[in-house]
């Protein structure tokens, strides 16, 4: 065996490895600005920052195209998982703009993602909108939510639609199981809430009554 050419081929590889792996911790970086900016995204959408919220899901974009790029050429590193959260992530901050905006929600090749991380993030975004409805019913009412409810119905049977290997659709039965149970309980305090608000009313007109019967 001549050893230069051994001493070749183990040069070829670590060179590989060297480019895979600096790609690798450049695009752990960028997908670790992703998910940071994509919470704090959805932060800012509870509390009504609305242009923070679109500045931070903007920046966010540019920094999943840069993980493409970086990746273009190492798409085993590009499908080990990471990717996929940092897409999930962001996709469940624009699902979540769209649905408390009530506007059209956006499609996954436009928001840049792969449909596995799309599904998985707009039926995360099904968690924000519960928390969404609970804080606007102290103010509005439980009749307010029943609209936020469908919405958070239409995304559950979209998501139970999807028949696929986990393999294929990014363990995304999981996801499905969770937006059920949280619909399920936001169904459950609407209804307790809209329960309490028609007692409290009827109390109010029993003792306006009672009041005029007295006098």
């Amino acid at each position: 065996m001549e050893k230069q050419h051994l001493q070749d081929i183990g040069d070829k590889i670590r060179a590989t490895f060297d480019a895979k792996d600096d790609a690798r911790e450049q695009a752990f970086a960028l997908s670790r600005e992703v998910i940071r900016n994509s919470a704090n995204a959805i932060r800012a959408i509870h509390r009504e920052e609305y242009e923070e919220a679109l500045d931070l899901m903007d920046k966010t974009a540019k920094a999943l195209a840069q993980i493409d790029k970086v990746l273009a050429e190492h798409l085993d590193v590009y499908w080990a998982g990471f990717v996929h959260d940092a897409q999930k992530e962001y996709a469940e901050a624009r699902a979540t703009y769209a649905l408390i905006h009530r506007d059209p929600l956006p499609h996954p090749d436009d928001v840049g993602v792969s449909y596995a991380a799309y599904l998985n993030g707009l039926g995360e975004a099904v968690g924000e909108l519960r928390r969404h409805i609970l804080d606007e019913m102290r103010s509005r009412g439980p009749g307010w939510g029943e609209e936020m409810l469908s919405a958070m119905d239409d995304v559950y049977y979209l998501l139970a639609s999807m028949d696929y290997p986990n393999a294929i659709s990014g363990n995304l039965k999981r996801t499905t199981d969770v937006t059920r149970s949280i619909i399920e309980k936001t169904r459950g305090d609407l209804t307790a809430a809209t329960r309490a608000q028609h007692l409290e009313k009827a109390m109010t007109r029993l003792e306006e009554r009672l009041k005029s019967e007295s006098d």
